[in-house]
């Protein structure tokens, strides 16, 4: 579904990624972790051109993301993106959010997309909430609208960038279990992310980066058994105690 080979970036003369290489199958679910400014959430901004790299290649259900010649507009209407600050649009209520996408992007007809955005609300809870706007909601009922808005686009896959990172600890909950949700449904993920806990739970695949560089690319059996390099090690005794 997503295969990385060989990517680097630079910001100017700062390398932020350096020669990043991995595959994500249809269905898995990836957790990239690592501390402040490893390149993590670059990463998966590459992965759907929100990011440029200057080398290696990107390709999403065979689409290269670095040709020139790639519609990103249209490849971005097929992966889902949910970022930490949901970047709802405070002056639509909930339904217009969940259906602007739909009909500018889709060509959906207002009362297809409609039908599409309540379907997704409901299914994170929230199909009461859809004539509020979202200054009137609590920062994790905002971040599983961001989930729904993105479902309902109909992604081949999902990609989170610290969905949880802005929301009060009892919040966190909320938003986890939506995303469990959808990696039991055989949803495909790749989720930056602290949660160690939903990394067990649910990932079957752990990429770990520190300094730019995938450190790890393991199982999540390897990566909470037997990690190989003591960085990750000394990451993990700190994150989770």
């Amino acid at each position: 579904m997503i295969d990385i080979k060989n990517v680097s970036k630079w910001y100017g003369n700062f390398q932020v990624l350096t020669d990043c290489s991995t595959s994500v199958k249809k269905g898995d679910v990836v957790v990239v972790c690592g501390p402040s400014g490893s390149g993590k959430s670059t990463l998966i901004k590459t992965v759907n051109g929100l990011e440029p790299f200057q080398k290696g290649e990107i390709t999403v259900d065979g689409i290269s993301v670095g040709d020139p010649k790639t519609n990103l507009s249209k490849l971005r209407a097929r992966i889902g993106m949910v970022f930490q600050n949901f970047e709802l649009f405070p002056h639509l209520t909930i339904r217009q959010n969940l259906t602007l996408g739909q009909i500018k992007v889709l060509g959906r007809s207002e009362e297809e997309a409609t039908a599409k955005g309540l379907k997704y609300l409901e299914r994170v809870g929230l199909l009461s909430q859809q004539d509020k706007f979202p200054g009137q909601l609590s920062g994790g009922q905002q971040q599983r609208v961001a989930i729904a808005r993105a479902l309902s686009m109909d992604p081949i896959a999902m990609l989170f960038d610290e969905p949880t990172s802005a929301l009060d600890p009892e919040m966190i909950n909320e938003v986890l279990d939506v995303m469990v949700g959808l990696a039991q449904e055989g949803m495909t993920m790749m989720v930056v992310t602290h949660e160690m806990g939903f990394a067990r739970r649910v990932a079957n695949h752990i990429i770990f980066m520190d300094k730019g560089i995938i450190v790890e690319n393991c199982t999540k059996d390897e990566f909470f058994g037997t990690t190989r390099s003591d960085r990750a090690r000394d990451f993990l005794a700190k994150i989770i105690h």
